[in-house]
């Protein structure tokens, strides 16, 4: 234990800052490339998007200060593109799937470790890429109403 911290928690800490980082690198790349193709509507969720990841990101860092650790995202993931908006949307939709994952796996974690404070911070963070998830899906169903959608990704805990 690091300071009363379950070294796996830093760990959930760790991977969550690469998470987020990717999906501000992913998000931000997205919004130029459909500014690109003339949609800057889409172009300005998708940098709203950006924003709430950044504010993902800081809220990591804080924690981890908080901790006592040094942030440190280990490796970003690299960004995926599309021909399309609809598949831009899905390759978001796999993202956020990712993150509430794992968000879902560190809050069981906690509860089996009995760290409320933390597993209180992943549980917030899970439900916020719920609803990202949520507003995605909305936006795609919008777009290609036939298309599939992705709801069945979500995780619990």
């Amino acid at each position: 234990m690091i300071g009363g911290v379950h070294p796996r928690v830093l760990g959930y800490l760790g991977r969550a800052l690469s998470l987020e980082y990717s999906s501000v690198q992913q998000y931000m790349t997205h919004a130029s490339l459909v500014e690109l193709w003339g949609q800057t509507d889409a172009a300005e969720r998708f940098r709203q998007e950006t924003v709430e990841e950044i504010r993902h990101s800081e809220r990591i860092v804080q924690q981890m200060l908080q901790l006592g650790v040094a942030p440190a995202a280990s490796q970003l993931r690299p960004v995926r593109a599309a021909s399309n908006l609809a598949q831009l949307l899905r390759l978001n939709m796999e993202l956020e799937a990712d993150l509430i994952q794992h968000y879902a796996e560190a809050s069981r974690f906690c509860l089996m470790m009995r760290d409320e404070a933390n597993g209180s911070f992943f549980r917030r963070l899970w439900e916020e890429e719920q609803q990202h998830a949520v507003d995605l899906d909305i936006w795609l169903q919008e777009l290609d109403p036939n298309g599939a959608s992705g709801a069945e990704q979500r995780a619990t805990f």
